[in-house]
């Protein structure tokens, strides 16, 4: 087994898509970042990164390289999951976490899961997805960003 933690931060923007989990959500702001900004995939990205010991997202899917443009963090995703599968690495599970003022989260997260889920090749009650508010304190609660954090279990392919 092997184990692995990301925390993922975005600027809340005007004139961007607020996508997380890969679910666009209907909200005045959308995150900042090079790819869709998806801050919980990339969380989620980067602790299987961790887990192997490849370094970060930045790494392998760097800002400078224009393949990465607008591209959806479910792609980014997905290309992590083929690294775990091709060193013989199935998900254990996913304990993720969204820290964001407004929107609610409640009624995305089963879709949420299910995009989780379907792009790591493993089951939906392997993926949990929390979300909670900054309760208007620090950058979260004055709406001015969005933390995602990530732990994942890698069991070995037997």
């Amino acid at each position: 087994m092997r184990i692995g933690q990301s925390t993922d931060i975005h600027q809340l923007v005007e004139g961007r898509k607020l996508i997380l989990g890969g679910v666009e959500i209907e909200h005045t702001k959308g995150l900042l970042g090079h790819s869709d900004a998806d801050a919980l995939l990339h969380a989620v990205s980067e602790a299987i990164l961790g887990a192997l010991a490849l370094g970060d997202l930045g790494h392998h899917f760097p800002d400078t390289d224009e393949r990465w443009k607008g591209v959806s963090s479910l792609v980014i995703l997905e290309k992590v999951c083929e690294m775990m599968e091709e060193r013989g690495y199935h998900i254990g599970n996913v304990d993720s976490l969204v820290l964001i003022e407004r929107p609610k989260m409640a009624s995305h997260i089963e879709k949420m899961r299910k995009n989780i889920a379907n792009a790591l090749h493993t089951d939906v009650d392997n993926i949990s997805v929390k979300a909670t508010r900054g309760e208007k304190m620090g950058f979260v609660g004055r709406e001015e960003g969005v933390l995602a954090q990530a732990v994942v279990l890698l069991e070995e392919n037997h």
